[in-house]
């Protein structure tokens, strides 16, 4: 996944290469009360590097709407529980409302025109 994201217009796209900023970007989203997507995956993962243009694409369309992109193998503590990468998390007021894993652009599209509206 690397840190060398696609452009984003918004401020909207954030690169968490630590638990703490994993935590702290979630809290301060939770607190502004921003939905949050979160693509967890890994450097290794073939799928994530796919789904990774889409993923900040996205961001570019959904200002209102925070996107983290989470390294699993840097952020251990956060991601736990994550088992398939990508796992793609919805969060609206801190609370995790949508979750699905694997490939396939057009159901990220989906989930995302759904969580953001």
């Amino acid at each position: 996944m690397g840190s060398n994201l696609p452009v984003n217009f918004h401020g909207n796209l954030v690169n968490a290469t630590t638990d703490k900023e994993l935590s702290t970007v979630l809290s301060q989203a939770k607190a502004e009360k921003r939905p949050v997507v979160v693509n967890y995956g890994a450097s290794w993962c073939h799928a994530c590097r796919q789904m990774l243009p889409t993923f900040c694409n996205l961001s570019n369309e959904y200002p209102q709407s925070l996107f983290v992109n989470a390294d699993i193998d840097k952020c251990e503590q956060e991601t736990q529980d994550v088992r398939y990468t990508p796992t793609f998390r919805f969060y609206r007021n801190g609370e995790k409302v949508d979750e699905f894993y694997g490939t396939g652009a057009q159901r990220l599209r989906d989930r995302v025109w759904l969580q953001s509206s």
